[in-house]
């Protein structure tokens, strides 16, 4: 992997406390998965960093290298990968995600 892309990468997750890689933008969503991913931030009013990997197809590949994920979307919360858009959805529908969050200081307890 480019030395510089995995800096950057670090760079992305360790600035944010949300990072979701993804096919769009939180405000355009260009996939489905992608799109149920946002709709969950968005329910529980946790605003994220997003990277559209459309945008450049070095940080498409770039991200499932560094992951060692195969998948888009990507989620990182507080530098921790969590994983992608059904781990989300799973974790979100049985309160893990938002126990995950309150844990983090994201959102309130």
């Amino acid at each position: 992997m480019d030395e510089n892309l995995k800096k950057q990468f670090e760079s992305e997750i360790s600035a944010n406390d949300v990072v979701v890689y993804m096919k769009g933008t939180k405000q355009m969503p260009i996939c489905g998965f992608s799109a149920a991913v946002a709709g969950v931030f968005q329910q529980l009013g946790v605003d994220f960093y997003d990277v559209n990997v459309l945008a450049d197809e070095a940080v498409r590949e770039g991200i499932k290298q560094f992951s060692e994920w195969p998948t888009i979307p990507q989620i990182y919360v507080k530098g921790e990968f969590i994983g992608g858009c059904d781990i989300i959805r799973e974790m979100y529908e049985t309160g893990e995600l938002q126990q995950l969050l309150k844990d983090k200081g994201l959102i309130a307890a």
